[in-house]
């Protein structure tokens, strides 16, 4: 029986990215990713070469099959989504739940890595001994009762927002939550790493004044 490899990658600077990580991506049959485009990059940085099949959002039910084909067959697969842990608002979960579901003894592992979510949080300042995350909030249907979970929460809350929508999360939060304190993380392990803290519509203005809506975001909500 095979082995599937949950592998962690660089979520900016490519020299973030563990020994074991390259071990496995060099080890491995095959690679799995998100967007074989992005890691190409990555295994080019290392010199590393590898069969790739893309296995995105969209392709992970059909693709699953396939990668439990290969475990079958005694193929050791790696799995990589864009940046980061996959699985964590990413792509991977259903391949994971769908290989544990059907050949419970073929081997899952989890090679550990870079991390948004963690990397933000620690160096927030604030208290993360409890918090909730969210990812990405919907863009429409569900969205205004997840503001109004937020605004309620006794806990910071963690989301994931994209430049095309940062400003518009800051302007929902300053109707549903004005007095809530706020921390954005931006263009993490970056040349232009970034991190602000206040009110959403202080924050709002910092970003539109210094044209730096770009990047992907990690927004921290504190009650």
């Amino acid at each position: 029986m095979g082995r599937l490899s949950i592998v962690a990658t660089p979520i900016g600077n490519l020299e973030d990215i563990t020994l074991r990580a390259l071990r496995t991506l060099k080890e491995c049959d095959v690679i799995y990713a998100e967007d074989t485009r992005v890691i190409s990059k990555l295994l080019a940085r290392y010199e590393i070469k590898k069969p790739l099949q893309r296995l995105d959002a969209a392709t992970e039910g059909q693709k699953a099959e396939e990668v439990l084909a290969r475990l079958e067959a005694g193929e050791h697969v790696a799995f990589v989504s864009d940046a980061g842990t996959p699985c964590i608002s990413d792509p991977g979960a259903r391949l994971v739940a769908h290989i544990r579901t059907n050949i419970p003894e073929a081997t899952v592992e989890t090679i550990p890595g870079a991390s948004a979510l963690t990397a933000a949080l620690s160096i927030a300042g604030i208290d993360a001994t409890e918090f909730t995350f969210l990812g990405f909030l919907p863009h429409k249907k569900g969205r205004q009762t997840a503001l109004k979970k937020i605004a309620a929460s006794e806990i910071p809350v963690v989301l994931y927002e994209s430049p095309h929508r940062i400003l518009k999360l800051l302007k929902e939060l300053e109707t549903f939550a004005p007095k809530c304190r706020v921390t954005v993380a931006r263009e993490l392990t970056k040349v232009h790493e970034e991190v602000q803290t206040g009110a959403p519509a202080e924050l709002a203005q910092s970003l539109q004044k210094r044209d730096a809506v770009r990047g992907e975001f990690v927004v921290i909500i504190e009650p």
